[in-house]
């Protein structure tokens, strides 16, 4: 098999050689290119200082030079050059207190967190492999380069980024990785909250989300979601259910978004995901006893989406993905009325702009429950999806803003600015609603005289 790398990274990794140096792709992205996937980004590796980089290429960014990391421009393209380095004593399980430069790749190597990232390639040399990565990619297999207990000391968000790669490349973790995962979980409390969040939602929108299970088994989750802890070991108790509350959430996260399934892009991915992670997370405080012995969750939508939101806001998420996510938390459990009139008063009152991921949810939801009800669940889906269809295809009135008059209109009549204008709006949107042939404007100005006459 020949591996090639990108023109524009062998440029500089030939133009580093040439003029003396060591230079080789590093990291990732050679792991990536063994596995026939493509690299997201290509870091270069380098025996040159920073200051000597600076020299030989004309165009360049000092991105991270007191760790040794120089960005070179060519065209529009950015590629990270870093310096072969040791890192110092570490002192927060995140950051060395100091960095040295080094001659030697293999130092360089070394510190690196995992052996499938701790391989290099140039199209002259071929593989550098010091520490079995290929083996490990071979037999799918996570593991630290040399002690996992050392290597998680120095970063402890290494421990939550083993389980991610697990999730994104289907492979087990290591024995020894795997217990020192468990051994070092509370040192996650030295990681930002930003960090942890960019973490858990790539695990998320991996091909085995189902793999946060991992997450809790090694304590992961009693440290950064420790809410979800509860939903592991709260029973559902109930006739539409067969798993646990926690089950039911890994099985919908897994359904959510499907990429045959979407024409969701990543944000709308990640919304979803989220969503479903955190959708039943107040069933554990809702808990009521029927007559027949069965548990029932009231309420568990509203409080569910304000805890919701006290997470997303905890791990510093951008306020769109917390209003969306929050937002489809309220509407989650929505029973459609399956009549033309009710899905356009549902429509008006989620929004439009939300329906597609609200049945998404639902349908991701319905899939995790028990499978004798799962078919009427998801028929039903379909009737309102259908529903919702044919009024966009009619381009029918759902909102205020689609109404044919508006504020002024209802003013140029004679109404006074104000709290009457708002009712007799309300008025006639409920009338479009039920009836949306009623959307012209004289009729709407008609049908507001006579409401005030």
């Amino acid at each position: 098999m020949t591996f090639r790398i990108p023109q524009k990274v062998n440029m500089i990794i030939e133009e580093l050689m040439q003029q003396g140096y060591e230079a080789y792709a590093v990291g990732g992205c050679v792991r990536d290119m063994v596995l026939g996937r493509e690299p997201e980004d290509w870091d270069i590796t380098t025996s040159a200082t920073p200051q000597e980089v600076k020299r030989i290429f004309r165009r360049t960014v000092d991105t991270g030079i007191q760790h040794g990391t120089v960005t070179v421009l060519i065209d529009k393209e950015h590629f990270e050059v870093t310096t072969y380095r040791l890192d110092g004593e570490y002192e927060d399980n995140r950051h060395p207190k100091e960095v040295s430069f080094t001659s030697s790749l293999a130092e360089d190597l070394k510190r690196r967190d995992f052996t499938i990232n701790a391989m290099a390639f140039n199209e002259k040399e071929g593989f550098i492999d010091l520490f079995g990565g290929m083996e490990d990619l071979r037999r799918k297999l996570v593991r630290c380069v040399g002690s996992a207990e050392e290597r998680f000391n120095e970063d402890a968000l290494r421990i939550l980024r083993a389980v991610r790669f697990s999730a994104q490349l289907g492979f087990s973790i290591e024995e020894k990785t795997l217990a020192a995962v468990k051994a070092k979980a509370a040192n996650l409390n030295n990681i930002s909250a930003e960090r942890i969040r960019v973490e858990l939602t790539k695990l998320l929108l991996s091909d085995y989300p189902d793999r946060l299970r991992d997450l809790y088994e090694t304590g992961i989750t009693r440290v950064v979601l420790p809410e979800f802890d509860q939903l592991m070991v709260t029973e559902h108790n109930n006739a539409h259910h067969i798993y646990s509350v926690g089950e039911h959430t890994l099985r919908a996260v897994e359904e959510a978004g499907r990429q045959e399934a979407s024409g969701f892009d990543v944000r709308e991915r990640t919304i979803l995901k989220w969503t479903l992670l955190l959708h039943d997370i107040e069933k554990p405080s809702c808990i009521s006893i029927g007559r027949n012995g069965q548990r029932h969750f009231y309420g568990h939508q509203e409080k569910g989406a304000l805890t919701a939101k006290r997470i997303l806001r905890r791990l510093k998420f951008d306020n769109d993905t917390i209003d969306a996510v929050v937002h489809l938390i309220r509407w989650h459990d929505h029973s459609f009325e399956l009549t033309p009139a009710g899905m356009r008063k549902t429509m008006c009152k989620v929004g439009k702009e939300y329906m597609p991921l609200l049945f998404e949810v639902c349908r991701a939801d319905a899939s995790a429950k028990h499978p004798d009800y799962t078919g009427e669940k998801l028929g039903q889906l379909e009737k309102a999806r259908g529903l919702y269809q044919g009024i966009l295809n009619r381009r029918e009135c759902v909102s205020l803003k689609e109404l044919n008059v508006n504020g002024n209109d209802l003013i140029a009549i004679g109404m006074k600015p104000g709290r009457q204008v708002g009712e007799i709006l309300a008025y006639l949107l409920e009338q479009v609603l039920e009836n949306p042939g009623l959307n012209d404007r004289d009729t709407l100005l008609d049908m507001a005289r006579e409401r005030t006459a």
